[in-house]
């Protein structure tokens, strides 16, 4: 099965505290804003873009078969139409295809830009939610992910959904963590995702920009 990340273009899944939204050309410049961060750079591994390269990164990861990327948005923020979607963006999540010859192994990548939202829980929901579309969208069995040494925070938080330590590089300075789904671990990590909601987003972004008419009485 092809990975496609046009299988989300128009999908929106709400939690508790996060709404994950297809990423689209609207969210480039403010992605483009984070990863002038050099802290982000090295906490990503990335090397630093202009923003006309941004642009075509965000094109190639529409049409790329082996990537499904979304933005993460504050839900309370996105609930408020005044407030615009780029405003609302606190970071991004992925799931990349790394075997051609295995398409149930996906490494998975969390980013949570904006230091005020770090430590509030929204890693945890996230990776719930991703893992759990995932596994059930996407065929996904087997994940992975490669996070920094330094960053301790991250290591234990995927060590609490049953994530097992499989290499460290010295070289890049990186652990890799994988887990394989079973019944435990979907017991575990997911329990009840009756929190989770699926929508359209196009329907939900225009429903969310459509002008305030007040009632005539």
């Amino acid at each position: 099965m092809l990975l496609k990340m046009r299988i989300n273009e128009d999908t929106l899944l709400e939690g508790e505290k996060v709404v994950l939204v297809p990423y689209n050309a609207d969210h480039v410049p403010r992605y483009h804003q984070w990863m002038c961060s050099p802290e982000l750079q090295k906490l990503t591994a990335s090397e630093p873009l202009t923003l006309e390269q941004e642009y075509d990164m965000q094109r190639c990861w529409r049409e790329d078969d082996d990537k499904c990327t979304f933005i993460i948005l504050d839900k309370q923020k996105w609930a408020d139409p005044s407030i615009p979607e780029q405003e609302c963006m606190v970071g991004d999540v992925n799931i990349f295809l790394t075997d051609p010859s295995d398409p149930s192994l996906a490494e998975l990548e969390i980013m949570i830009a904006v230091p005020f939202y770090r430590g509030k829980g929204l890693g945890k929901e996230v990776t719930r939610m991703m893992m759990y579309y995932g596994v059930h969208k996407l065929g996904i069995q087997k994940f992975e992910v490669k996070i920094g040494l330094d960053n301790k925070i991250s290591i234990a938080m995927f060590k609490k959904f049953h994530f097992r330590e499989l290499s460290i590089s010295e070289v890049f300075q990186e652990v890799t963590l994988g887990v394989t789904v079973n019944e435990a671990l979907q017991k575990h990590v997911f329990g009840t995702m009756d929190f989770m909601l699926q929508r359209e987003y196009g329907k939900a972004r225009d429903s969310r920009q459509a002008p305030f008419t007040p009632l005539s009485l």
